[in-house]
């Protein structure tokens, strides 16, 4: 198997766990789709999504010539940068050595803000394509709705801040912080 398929199908374990492959054309799609980010601190979950391939690479006793030339040839992936975030958001806010990796659900809540958790038997390219420009857009509700983290009482415009402040702030919701 080429690598980049090994890395794929290794990322989509990593987001949706056994359910990946009842979301396989969403997960496809993700992962075609080049990350765009309009505010200037979203750069950094661009070098994230970058640095997941490297991950990988160490993981699987990859070396680091074989990622680079053969994984790092195109720009960040949505898929990437929103796996990247969610194990950000997993270990180094939320780790819980006895609840276990949550990954996932970090995952799936940010596809249910955007309103794209559709499995195969409900994928809408379309409408999964305007949502995602949407998002690229922050043409989303002011509370998060339509982004990747919708609070019921959010600080500010959550259009006008950085994913990384809208993820904190969220967990902070979730814990009653």
């Amino acid at each position: 198997m080429e690598l980049s398929e090994r890395y794929y199908r290794w990322i989509c374990r990593v987001a949706m766990e056994h359910e990946a492959d009842e979301y396989s054309q969403l997960l496809r799609y993700l992962f075609t789709k080049d990350y765009r980010y309009t505010h200037p601190r979203d750069a950094n979950r661009e070098s994230d999504g970058i640095d997941l391939r490297y991950r990988f690479g160490y993981l699987h006793g990859i070396a680091l010539p074989e990622v680079t030339c053969e994984l790092d040839d195109k720009p960040c992936s949505l898929l990437e940068m929103m796996v990247a975030l969610a194990i950000r958001c997993e270990e180094n806010i939320m780790r819980s050595f006895d609840i276990g990796d949550r990954t996932h659900i970090w995952f799936t809540n940010m596809l249910d803000s955007l309103g794209i958790a559709q499995n195969d038997h409900k994928f809408n390219r379309e409408e999964v394509d305007q949502a995602v420009e949407n998002f690229f857009n922050r043409n989303y509700a002011p509370n998060g709705k339509g982004g990747l983290f919708c609070l019921k009482h959010p600080y500010e415009d959550l259009r006008k801040v950085e994913i990384w402040d809208q993820a904190m702030w969220w967990i902070d919701e979730r814990l009653n912080i």
